[in-house]
């Protein structure tokens, strides 16, 4: 198998985990219309993410498009993500990371509009130790919590002093949550246990 043949293999190994990924938030119902954006870095060091405007549930290879470190699409009329800044910005930090996600859900929103505070604390839940360094349910977890803008050069400038403290992501206020991983699998898992989180704590909110 020549260089070529293995790069393009990598691609759509690369295109085929977005795919899945998006089916999977949109069942759990975290990518509502057009809204979030996953992306994947290859060991060669290409960043594949999705296309601006498309629905999370019905992604094809078509979605998926290349970008640079610097968040510019490698090919002439491509349109990435609003949001690729904070995705480029994770990859620029943490070599180590190869997958990024962004959902809205309903949780995230809900909770990060209900704080006037910079951060939400989760406390007390098994599912804290799906994060790394954690080993038990007892410790107190602050998920930072970031006002939204428009403006993501900027956004990312706000982030950029508290990312080294984030292992379960952060949130944007009123939209959404940021999380990743080394790998799909792993970035997928933290997403999801972050969501359950705040999900718990939703609820366990509208009990008192």
């Amino acid at each position: 198998m020549d260089g070529e043949t293995t790069r393009d293999l990598a691609w759509e190994h690369a295109a085929a985990s977005i795919i899945d990924a998006g089916r999977r938030l949109d069942r759990r119902g975290w990518v509502p219309a057009t809204a979030g954006n996953i992306s994947v870095r290859l060991a060669d060091g290409r960043i594949a993410i999705t296309r601006s405007g498309g629905h999370k549930g019905y992604l094809t290879h078509e979605h998926v498009i290349e970008i640079d470190i610097d968040g510019c699409a490698v090919r002439a009329g491509d349109r990435p993500s609003a949001e690729t800044g904070l995705h480029t910005q994770v990859y620029g930090r943490f070599p180590q990371i190869g997958a990024v996600l962004h959902g809205h859900s309903v949780a995230a929103t809900v909770l990060s509009r209900a704080t006037d505070g910079d951060a939400l604390y989760l406390e007390g839940y098994e599912l804290q130790k799906a994060f790394a360094g954690q080993t038990t349910h007892l410790a107190r977890l602050r998920l930072p919590v970031f006002d939204n803008d428009q403006d993501i050069a900027r956004l990312a400038r706000r982030i950029e002093p508290e990312l080294h403290d984030c292992p379960m992501g952060y949130v944007l206020r009123g939209h959404g949550v940021y999380a990743w991983g080394e790998d799909m699998p792993t970035a997928l898992a933290r997403h999801e246990a972050l969501e359950f989180l705040l999900d718990c704590e939703l609820q366990h909110r509208k009990l008192r």
